[in-house]
Parts: C-alpha cells; structure tokens; sequence
C-alpha cells in the first residue's frame, strides 16, 4: 500500500469516489494556539478577537415542522449521539527528516483505542479515542468503523456528518477522497459511501448532490464556478440553515457521480508550499441529499387509505477541511498568506464553538465564522458526526500532532441531539387516493352494466316465456278448431246416414204400398182374403219393426245432438280453458294422439257407413228387381189365374206368393237386423270414445288445477326469495357501512398488534427512554390511550361476534379491516378472553390456515402472537394445531414483516415449557430456523427470542428435575445456528442468543454437543465480554459447575 504522508493531491486530483467530499490537507495549531483560543492558531486568534461578533443564536439544533420524533430503541446508547471520533497515524515517509526519538514521539495501541504521545524522553501522555488505526489499517476497516454507522443512520432517515480533520500532509486526502480506480481496495470513504447509499435506495428513491468550497469566507459553487460569494440563508422559525442557488444534480449511477465530482475538484483551489505540493486553499463540502419513502408497512397502510404515507429526508455531510498553517513551516507569502489567514481564522472559529459546546457553555459563537454555521448541524446539532483526525509520526511536528489530538478530544465531549427528518407525503397519498377513487369508480361501472346485463337476461328470457306461451296459445286454438271442424263435419255426416235411413224409409213404405197393391189386386178372391189378413198383420209387424227401427233412428238421431251438444260444450270448455294454455301446450301431444285415434276411428266409421250405403243401394235394387219380378210375377199370377181361373189352380198360386213373401220378409228383416246392430255397435263405440275423452278432460282439469296450484306456490316462493335477496342485499350494504366505519377507526399503525416483549430489560429501557424524553413519553401515551378509545368504540357500535362474523367473508376488502380490529383488540388483555370465548382465535386460526394474502396472513400472526402472552390461551392454541398451522403459513410466504409476526407467535408459545413436546412435533422449532433463511434482522431477532425462550423454560425443568434427556433444540440444528449466528447480529438480538447458549448450557445432557460444535469456546467468551454483567455472571456459573467443562478446559 502507498504511504499516506508521500500521497499528493496530484496523484489522485481526478480520482474522488462519489457521494463525497476530497480533502485538503490542514495543519493544526499550535500549543500557543490552543492556550489562547483553544485550538486556532495565534495570529488567527488574534484577528478573531478584533472581528465583531455576529448575533448569536441560543438554539442548537433545528425542529422540521412536519418531522417526528421516534421513542429510543430497545438497544438505545447514550453515547451514539456523541460525535465520534477516530485517529489515524500516516506512515513515515522522504519528507520526514530522521531523527532519534522519531519511533518514539507517537504510540499507537488499537487493542486499547488509546494513543499515547511522548513530550519528551521523561514524560509521556495518553489519550482514549472511540477508534484508533495504524499506518498499516486498511482503507475498508476504517471506513467501516468511522464512515459506515454514519451512511447506514442517513439511509434511514437522519442528518450525518463524516469530516477529517488534521495536519497537511497526515493523509486526509487519501482517507475521504482516494478514487481506486486501479485498486479497489485502495478506495476512499466518499467511493465507499456512495457504493453504500445507491445498494440501499430503491427505484422510488433518489440522490441528489451538491459540491462547494469556503474560499477566504466567500462560498463559492464548486459545480458552477461562475456562481461565488453566494449568501448563507438561515430559517427563523426552524434554525435550519441552506445556501440557495446552489447547483444540485441528481445522480444516476456511480460514474455520473464520478464525473461530477472529477469537475468540482478541477474548480477547487490550491497551491504548493513548503508543507504539501498541492494543499487546499478552501474548505469543501460535498452534500448528498437522500429522499426515501416510508416504509412497507406505512405504504401497506397508505394504499388501505388508514395513514398518510410519509417521506424521509437526510443529507450527509462530507467535510475536507483545509489544514491550519504556521507561515515559517509552509513558507506563504503575498496572496497565500492571505488565504492562510482566512484558513486559521475559520478553524479557530470552529475550535472556539467546540470548546463551548464541550464546556456547556451558555453562549455558542456559530456566527463568526461561515463555516461554523454551515457546520451548525454537525457539532450539537441533530446530526450524527464522525470526526477522523489524521497525525504524522514526525517529532518535528510534535506541536501541531498535539494540537490535532486536543481537538479531537474536546470533539468527543459534543453531544448531538439525533432526530429523524420524516415529513407527510400528501402528494403521494393524494395521488394514490386518485387512483384509488379511479378504480372504486370502475369498478361501480361495471357492477352497473353487470346488473343492467343481467336484467336485459332476464327481459330476454321473460320476452321468450311470453312468446312461447303465445305460440302455445295459438296452437291450443288452431287444434281446438281442427276438432271443432271434426265435429261439425261428423254430424253432417251422421245428418247424411239419417236421411239415407229416411230415404230407406220411403223406400219400406212404397214397397208396403206395393203390397197392399198387390193385396188389393187379389182382394176379389175369397180364398185368399184370409190369407191376406194374414199378410196384412204380418207386415203389420214388420212395419211396426221398421218403425221400431225409426224409433232407434230417432234415438240414435238425438244421440247424435247429444254428442253434438257435447262437443259445442267441449268446445266452451275449450274456450273456458284458454288460461290452461301453459298445462294444455305440455299435454297437446298426447290430445293429438288421441285425436289421431278418434279420427282413425271415424275413418273407419265412414268406411263402413260407406260400406252400408253400399249394401243399402244393392239393397234397394234387390228390392226394386224383386218388386219388378214380383210384380212381373203378379202379372202373371193374375194372366195365370185369369186362365186358370177355370182350372182350379188357384190355390197353388197363392201358396207359392206366400212363400215369396215370406222369404222376401226375412230378407229384409235379417239385413234390417244387421243394419240396426251395426248402427248400435257405432254408437256405442263412439259413446265409449265420448266418454273417454271427457275423462281425459277432467283429469286435464284436475292436472291444469295442480298446475297453478303449483304456480302459485312457485310464485310465492319466488318472491319470498326476492324479499329475501333484497333483505341480503340491505343487510350486506348495511355490513358495509359497518365496514367503512371500522376501517375509519383502525388505528393508522399495525405496531399496535405487533407481539409484546417479555423481557424486563427491555421494560426498563423504555421505562429510561421515557424519563428522558417526558414530550415523547406523553405524546405517546395518547396516541395509545386514543387507539384503545377507537378500538372499543368499534367494538361497542359494531359488537364483537358482528367483527368476528367478518372475518369469515370472501370479500379482502371486508376481511382486512376486520382481522386489523380484531388484531388491536388482541392487544389489550382485558379483551383476550373475550375474543377466545366468541370464536375469534378459531377464526384467526382459519384465516391462517386458509388465506394466501399477505396482509391477513401478517395480521392474523400479530393477533394470535398477542393471543399467545396468555398461558391459558397458548394450550388452546397448541390443542386447535395453531402451531402447526404457523409452521405450515412460514412457508407460504417471504415478506419479511409477515414472517416476524409467526415468528412472534411462536416464541411467545415456547415461553410455556408444558407445550415444548408439541412444538417440537409440530414442526415449529423446525420453521422458526427456516425463517431465518431471508436473513432479515428483525425475523432473526424473533427466531433468537423463541430459541431464548425456550431454552429457560428447559433449563428451569432440567434444575427442578422435570427434565433430565438431552434438549430438543439439539435435533433440529438450533445451536449450531446459536453459534454461527452470534457475532454477526446487533446487540438486542446477541443479548437473546447469549442467554439460549447460556441455558442450554446447564443442561449436562448438552455437554457433548457443546464441545462438538464449539459452543464452549463461545461460551467461554461470553463469560468474558458480553456486554450484560447478569450474562456474564450466568455463564461463569455455568462453566464452574458444570465438571465436564471444567474437564475440558483443563485438558485444554
């Protein structure tokens, strides 16, 4: 590594790392100096002293209106508010003239962080300082201890300052602004810090710097040189102090601040002297303003519309001063000798503010000199300062080594007052509440054509139930006069058969006219009178018979407008039905059928009157050839018995037309006989098929009365489930503006819910937090007193088992809300019961097991987690499985908070010694160490407070002698992760792990693995240098009564 005192600003004039600020060599005063005016050189004391004054402010630090002040952590240090302060000795080098006591003059020890500086060959000082390196130290160790707590507090939120200060030629220049572009390693604390801050920010951040240099108390822009002698501008009602019309840029990347940088160091002044080949004439300060978001959980919140989201804004200040100078050793004359002036009356000023502050002085002199008040923030203000001082080895500088290491000293005594700059992002809030309001209003859209889509269905199908009913309607009547034209056409056709029967008729009593012709013909012959009495008495009966036959006829003839009656009747009935459309459409098909057979048989009655009137006509021309020969005969019987009238043979004729007769009067009965039976067999089967239909049409009444009877059931339960959906729908709109309401009141933070610390430790650091920072104390109290007021006003409008009955909802929007009351009410122990006997911890335990969003499931977590403090309620949840369903839920998920919030759960239920079987068969010892695999310092944290947990309760049974087997954490890998995970976590977390290797330790049965795994070498440590005098006393203890450690130690 090149020496320190042999780098020139030449060497490395365009190789400063972005993001901070390259310095100027600086030469402290002197030993008179310091006597005069504390720490400026004597002239500069002098010319300081003949200055007036500027007013002074009583103000040390600045209060930002919209800022806020955060409670102290659990880990709270006093002394991280001091300003820092570091030393580091540059290596020998030509310059240096070689002299005897050179090895002796300056004594590093770093083991001790103590310096020891030699007066002379008797007599020797030493000085404390918070860091102190070699000339061998690295330049990653020193930006690690000096510049990186400085850059790592600035990303989160507040002001930092990182200055060198020193001796021209100890090496400043080389500590802040070293570039490295040919080796890495070589690289300064500005390349450093900015590799830091740009790894850190995210996409929504940004970076922004500016560069100027205080040139003879003229501030000048070191990236616009044309701007100079620009005004310093102080707020009065905040105390802040800005430069406005400064150049500001945003930085993209690395390079682009290189080449910033590059172009403010071209600007800067210096000069050669006899001290430096190129020392600085001004004092340069590089700002790196950082603006960042609040974090996941307040944006979380934000985008739920509970909180304003907040914004985040630092700067870090990198100060290269320029070193004081005594003109006999740098050789200045003319215009450097002014400059020097300048120089040495600016650092006594800002040696005269340091003093004071040191010494609680009531009167800080920040006003007599710019650079005092551009540095108002960094010395008692509310930045976090580190102050690296930079010496040389020589003994010929003994003065001004001296000088340097006063000042660092009365540096350490400053105490900074550190306050989170964090301001309310209304525009960001208000965008996202546009956005928001933008998608509500979508969504309400297309709900509203959704529903309008819906009712144009329904139209749509009521339009066709119409439309089919008309069809059928129109079917109903088109088939109702189809059958009334059947009818009508029967009955002309039964009018046809009864005038073909008349007709017959007519035909019988001509052929009686006939007879009685015929009768009357052989009226004069006595023999035959008898006979023709006879005769005359037969046909008698027959026309008796025939008009039997009439008789029937008549019957069969109003029969038939019986049946026409019947049909007109049917019809009305018909017509009378026309509002059974719906029931007559389903049963047309089988009414046709019927039809079809009715018609069919019709058909075949036509077919056989047909057949008859065929039969009647060959009939009736029998009849009429047997009239003819008959009559024929009789002609001839009567030329026969005018001849044989005188032969005596009348008798035999009239024997033989009797027998004629008889056998014409049986054919005619016979086929009258016939006739008549067939006509009664049609009416009979067409009485039959009358009768058939009108119980079908009865049974279609009956079944058409079912069929409203069953509408109208239908009807009414359609509307019962109309009254119904509407009651719903007034009950969900209801739930709704409950839900509004509960979102309304949920307190804007989920900190509420979050798991409670069981230790006292971190009880009675709040417990000091809150002495010292009374304001805080009280501001904080009321924001809890009126969070709790909210939660049970909620709880008391709305009703607990109403909340609870939320939780089961399918609608996110719903259950958020309701799982973040029901988490708050959680908190509070006076509700925990409550909640247990209601339901809720099986509710929260369902949304667990069955919810993948990311908010409930962390919610959800926090709740139980708080459910979890109570021992009665930790046995409930092991027997419901909650512990294994936290396992199972640690692995759906990576969000860091979500996992803290199992991770909470489950150190709170290894607190409980009676459950640890479970937990351990339950997979959750297993899942606490698989959350550790993101690495995340506050799910570490968790998992080291659950592992400490429940290692004492193990330890408390094994010394009481309920437990006497090796312990269960030792399966599962927990204290190899004990032992790796020790030296590289903060201090809280280490506290945690320290006590779960301290407890597993007092177990015997862990001896073995204690020794396997290296344990013992760490717990020998601990016993040694934990920061916790209860922890080291603890492990002492148990490494003297423990014999197999003992055992080991002396073998060792």
């Amino acid at each position: 590594m090149a020496s320190l005192g042999s780098v020139g600003r030449n060497s490395h004039k365009f190789e400063r790392p972005p993001f901070n600020t390259s310095s100027s060599s600086s030469s402290a005063p002197t030993n008179s100096s310091l006597k005069s005016n504390g720490g400026g050189g004597g002239a500069q004391g002098q010319q300081h002293s003949a200055r007036p004054k500027g007013p002074t402010s009583n103000s040390r630090r600045s209060i930002t209106p919209t800022s806020r002040t955060r409670a102290l952590p659990v880990d709270y240090d006093p002394e991280s508010e001091r300003v820092r302060v570091a030393v580091r000795l540059r290596p020998r080098n030509s310059d240096d003239p070689p002299d005897a006591d050179y090895a002796e003059c300056v004594e590093i020890q770093p083991e001790l962080k103590r310096l020891k500086l030699r007066k002379n060959n008797w007599s020797s000082e030493a000085y404390r300082f918070d860091e102190v390196f070699t000339e061998t130290s690295s330049q990653k160790r020193v930006y690690d201890a000096v510049a990186k707590p400085v850059v790592e507090s600035v990303l989160e939120g507040y002001n930092g300052t990182v200055m060198a200060y020193g001796q021209t030629g100890t090496g400043k220049t080389y500590t802040l602004g070293r570039i490295g572009k040919e080796d890495p390693s070589e690289r300064g604390m500005m390349v450093r810090s900015l590799e830091d801050i740009l790894a850190s920010i995210s996409a929504t951040d940004s970076v922004e710097v500016s560069y100027l240099q205080l040139y003879m108390e003229s501030i000048q822009d070191l990236l616009a040189p044309e701007k100079t002698n620009i005004p310093i501008v102080e707020d009065a009602k905040t105390g802040e102090v800005s430069v406005p019309g400064i150049e500001i840029i945003k930085i993209r990347n690395l390079d682009h601040f290189l080449q910033i940088l590059q172009l403010g160091e071209s600007n800067r002044h210096a000069a050669n002297t006899k001290m430096n080949t190129e020392s600085s004439r001004s004092h340069a300060i590089l700002t790196v303003y950082i603006r960042r978001s609040g974090n996941e959980k307040e944006e979380t919140e934000a985008s739920n519309g509970n909180h304003v989201p907040t914004v985040r804004k630092s700067k870090l200040l990198i100060v290269d001063l320029a070193g004081s100078e005594r003109v006999n050793k740098s050789g200045s004359e003319g215009h450097l000798l002014e400059e020097a002036k300048f120089i040495n009356l600016s650092l006594s000023s800002l040696g005269k503010c340091i003093n004071a502050l040191a010494e609680n002085s009531p009167h800080i002199p920040i006003r007599d000199s710019k650079l005092t008040r551009l540095l108002r923030d960094s010395f008692g203000g509310s930045a976090r300062t580190s102050l690296i001082i930079t010496i040389g080895p020589s003994s010929r500088h003994h003065a001004e080594t001296a000088s340097t290491v006063m000042f660092g000293q009365r540096a350490m005594k400053v105490v900074n007052t550190v306050k989170l700059k964090e301001e309310f992002d209304y525009e960001s809030l208000c965008k996202k509440l546009e956005s928001q309001v933008d998608r509500l209003s979508a969504e309400i859209d297309r709900q509203q054509k959704l529903r309008e889509n819906e009712r144009g269905e329904l139209n749509k199908l009521l339009d066709a139930f119409e439309n089919s009913s008309a069809e059928a309607e129109k079917r109903f009547l088109a088939k109702s006069e189809l059958l009334q034209k059947e009818n009508a056409r029967l009955a002309s056709e039964m009018k046809e058969v009864l005038q073909e029967l008349d007709m017959q008729k007519q035909q019988n009593k001509m052929l009686i006219d006939e007879v009685a012709r015929l009768v009357t013909s052989v009226k004069n012959t006595k023999s035959l009178e008898e006979e023709n009495a006879r005769l005359e008495s037969e046909l008698n009966d027959v026309i008796k018979e025939l008009q039997n036959q009439k008789d029937q006829n008549i019957i069969m003839h109003d029969e038939v407008k019986r049946m026409e009656m019947n049909s007109k009747h049917i019809k009305q009935q018909k017509q009378d039905n026309s509002a059974y459309q719906n029931v007559l459409a389903e049963t047309t098909q089988m009414y046709e059928g019927k039809i079809a057979d009715l018609m069919k048989q019709i058909s075949d009655i036509q077919v056989s009157l047909e057949k008859n009137e065929v039969e009647n006509s060959r009939y009736h021309k029998a009849l009429v050839d047997t009239t003819k020969m008959y009559e024929n005969r009789i002609n001839e019987l009567n030329r026969q018995f005018e001849e044989e009238r005188a032969r005596t043979g009348e008798i035999e004729e009239v024997n033989s037309t009797k027998e004629l007769l008889k056998e014409y009067q049986n054919s005619v009965q016979v086929n009258a006989k016939k006739e008549i039976n067939e006509l009664q067999m049609t009416l009979q089967e067409m009485n039959q098929l009358h009768e058939t239909t009108a119980n079908e049409l009865r049974l279609l009444s009956v079944e058409f009365k079912n069929l409203e009877s069953e509408k109208a059931t239908l009807e009414n339960e359609l509307h019962y489930v109309k009254q119904s959906l509407e009651k719903e729908e007034k009950r969900r709109k209801e739930s709704e503006t409950e839900l509004l309401n509960v979102m309304k009141g949920v307190p804007e933070s989920e900190e509420d819910f979050e798991e409670k610390v069981s230790y006292m430790h971190e009880h009675l650091t709040k417990k000091f937090s809150s002495l010292q920072n009374p304001n805080n104390s009280n501001r904080t109290r009321e924001t809890i007193l009126s969070q709790r007021n909210t939660i049970t006003k909620i709880c008391e409008e709305v009703g607990l088992q109403k909340i609870l009955s939320l939780l089961e909802s399918g609608d996110l929007d719903v259950q958020i809300p309701a799982v973040k009351v029901v988490a708050n009410l959680a908190a509070e122990d006076s509700n925990q019961e409550k909640i247990v006997n209601e339901g809720g911890l099986d509710a929260l335990l369902m949304l667990v097991e069955s919810s993948n969003n990311t908010t409930i499931l962390r919610v959800a977590s926090g709740a139980i987690a708080n459910l979890a403090m109570n021992a009665m309620n930790q046995g409930l949840i092991t027997n419901k499985g909650g512990a294994k369903l936290l396992a199972s839920a640690s692995s759906k998920t990576d969000d860091p908070q979500t996992l803290r919030m199992i991770a909470g759960a489950i150190a709170n239920l290894c607190g409980n010694g009676k459950l640890h079987v479970i937990l351990k068969e339950d997979g959750a010892i297993k899942a606490l160490l698989r959350m550790t695999r993101l690495e995340n310092t506050d799910v570490i944290a968790q998992v080291a407070r659950g592992l400490a947990n429940f290692a004492k309760c193990e330890s408390r049974r094994f010394m009481q002698g309920h437990w006497r087997s090796r312990s269960l954490l030792m399966d599962d890998g927990a204290l190899s992760w004990l032992v790796a995970n020790l030296n590289t976590t903060s201090t809280s977390t280490r506290r945690h792990l320290e006590l779960a290797i301290c407890h597993l330790a007092q177990n015997e049965e862990n001896g073995r693995d204690f020794i396997s795994s290296g344990a013992l070498k760490e717990l020998i440590e601990i016993s040694e240098g934990s920061a916790k005098e209860d922890i080291r006393n603890l492990a002492k203890k148990t490494l003297r009564l423990s014999p197999l450690f003992r055992k080991e130690l002396r073998s060792e």
